[in-house]
């Protein structure tokens, strides 16, 4: 049985456990994050970080911690501090227009984009695609309705905040004292602006910030970095910038963090496809 074989088997499995508790149109959802939901219950996600965890260094006892999980989608890392003991505030983008586009796309290019992403030839297109469905559905399909239906069955009360990683304040998140911890996980890339973007998240911490990212083959020194939109408007991933280890350290430290500090790697192998992939995972203090 080949990787895509057994994920699709757990989503099959998955799908009619769903449907049988009230679970709506499940064949149409996109699960992010697997996410043990109890009672056998496993989301059929992208990413299956379960076993992997400990690689992020996050405190075992996160109680009288106050979190911002940006970028939430299913909310695998909400779920999991809110289980540590911390406040989450999960962040998420308002509508998928408000998604980032290179200038002079449209918002229909960036849905086709976003759905080939999502619902990849090893699944079963006649299930899996939209069928005339509009934005608001496929939001619905994409970040909204997974969310909700996780942290329904978990019974959490991690709270959502709805906002372009630019436009982020404190009085947006409802938390004015600053966050003692803020993760930033495979955003930076979905960024035209990821300066900007690390600017606005570095106004919101008081504490510890942790990025995971893709780093740029080759080099890490001198600081730079890499363009992979490609000259090609219909042809990206909605990505366009890997910025070097050595540029992240650099923009963290001038943008207000005393220390920086690259604490390894995550690895895995994405879900249905096998692909593996590496993560680095970095960590800048506050003083």
């Amino acid at each position: 049985m080949t990787h895509a074989d057994r994920f699709l088997e757990r989503a099959r499995e998955f799908n009619e456990r769903a449907e049988k508790i009230g679970l709506a149109d499940v064949d149409r959802y996109y699960w992010y994050h697997t996410i043990d939901l109890g009672d056998g219950l496993i989301t059929p996600g992208m990413y299956d970080y379960r076993e992997t965890i400990a690689s992020f260094q996050f405190p075992e006892d996160m109680r009288g911690m106050t979190v911002l999980d940006v970028g939430s989608a299913t909310g695998f890392f909400a779920f999991e501090f809110e289980r540590r003991g911390a406040r989450v505030i999960s962040v998420e983008l308002p509508t998928l227009r408000d998604l980032d586009r290179f200038p002079g796309q449209d918002v229909e290019s960036s849905l086709r984009k976003i759905e080939q992403m999502i619902f990849p030839d090893v699944l079963d297109l006649e299930k899996f695609v939209r069928h005339g469905h509009g934005e608001r559905d496929l939001y619905w399909y994409l970040l909204e309705g997974p969310f909700r239906f996780c942290r329904d069955r978990l019974g959490s009360r991690v709270e959502r905040c709805y906002s372009t990683i630019y436009d982020l304040t404190l009085e947006r998140t409802g938390v004015r004292e600053g966050f003692d911890m803020v993760f930033f996980g495979d955003v930076l890339i979905h960024t035209l602006y990821p300066l900007k973007a690390l600017a606005s998240l570095a106004a919101l911490c008081k504490g510890t910030l942790v990025f995971a990212g893709v780093l740029p083959e080759g080099p890490q020194e001198p600081p730079a970095m890499m363009y992979i939109g490609g000259s090609d408007a219909a042809d990206d991933e909605v990505a366009w910038w890997h910025p070097n280890l050595s540029c992240l350290n650099q923009m963290l430290l001038k943008l207000g963090f005393a220390s920086v500090e690259n604490v390894g790697f995550h690895r895995g192998a994405l879900n249905p496809s096998g692909w593996e992939f590496e993560r680095v995972i970095i960590k800048a203090r506050k003083r």
